[in-house]
């Protein structure tokens, strides 16, 4: 770790080690939010949409029409993250990745509907497939992506996990196949700096693990993507953000894609050839910055106070590094 981050991290530990000076730590981070807010710049931009019907051999989506025949209908769930935000292109949001690639896989006509939302949390997702089931029928496959806005929106970890239980455990009981993209790891975002990174990334962990058991409770599959593209995005961290310095690049939701994909296509049964998953690295132990009664929410209260977008899709790079 960079010297700075270290010193920063043992002047927040001797400060939370005396009781007195708990206000201090708190102060630091709190600057440290404030700080993080002016370099992280909003989310305003439109993600590019490409919703319609892909088929084999690439070629350009066709709008679908009510009575247009497809094979598989998938919905695409969350957050930023979901919705491709960052990208320039509908050839590079996950959803499209995800729909073009299941149609190579299988041959089969694939309808790709995108319901997620820039900013979601768990309560949003919980509303979009709501009003996903007052709007039309259930898809034959859905795939969610979400977990950030609930660190910074300091949504409880059991009640946000609980929130993502309830809303698979609905998709499920109509028959959707459902595979969800847990928490990423909020430690990549080299706007962050020390201590309040650990923190985030910490929780973040800590929400990827609720959400990984209620999602397999709810008879969903979840899919930490935060441990499977660690080593990618650390060997490659100048390729895996996009311009606002935030957003995962075209580059990281590739390889999120292609995980997604592999166990989507196992969960639907499809019989493809893939190539193998690479074995995930084993995680960092998260630096301890606050003794255990001060990394409650009661530390990070206020923190992110203020319109903060979506963090990116997950991994372990910048560390002097959505």
């Amino acid at each position: 770790m960079p010297r700075r981050s270290t010193i920063a991290l043992a002047t927040a530990g001797a400060l939370a080690s005396t009781g007195t000076a708990y206000l201090g730590a708190r102060n630091l981070l709190v600057g440290q939010a404030t700080q993080a807010r002016t370099v992280i710049p909003k989310s305003w931009d439109i993600p590019p949409r490409a919703d319609g019907v892909y088929t084999r051999g690439g070629g350009p989506v066709h709008r679908w029409q009510r009575g247009m025949p497809v094979d598989l209908h998938l919905m695409i769930f969350g957050d930023s993250t979901a919705t491709g935000y960052g990208c320039s292109s509908a050839e590079e949001v996950p959803g499209v990745l995800i729909a073009r690639g299941l149609a190579e896989r299988t041959g089969k006509r694939i309808r790709l509907s995108t319901k997620a939302i820039v900013g979601a949390t768990s309560k949003g997702v919980s509303g979009q497939v709501d009003a996903m089931f007052v709007a039309g029928p259930p898809p034959d496959a859905a795939v969610l992506m979400l977990g950030a806005n609930d660190v910074t929106a300091l949504n409880g970890i059991s009640q946000s996990a609980r929130r993502l239980g309830a809303t698979v455990r609905k998709l499920r009981a109509r028959g959707a196949v459902v595979i969800v993209g847990t928490c990423p790891d909020l430690g990549v975002i080299s706007a962050i700096p020390q201590p309040l990174r650990s923190l985030a990334h910490s929780r973040g962990l800590q929400l990827a693990r609720a959400q990984a058991g209620a999602v397999r409770a709810a008879g969903g599959v979840p899919v930490p993507l935060a441990q499977l593209l660690a080593r990618q995005l650390r060997s490659k961290r100048e390729l895996m953000f996009s311009a606002d310095g935030f957003h995962p690049s075209p580059a990281a939701y590739a390889l999120a894609a292609q995980q997604l994909l592999g166990v989507l296509c196992d969960a639907l049964g499809e019989k493809v050839d893939s190539p193998p998953v690479e074995p995930p690295s084993p995680s960092r132990a998260s630096t301890q910055v606050l003794d255990t009664g001060h990394t409650r929410l009661s530390v990070m209260s206020r923190l992110w106070r203020g319109p903060v977008p979506d963090l990116p899709a997950q991994s372990n790079p910048p560390v002097a590094s959505d």
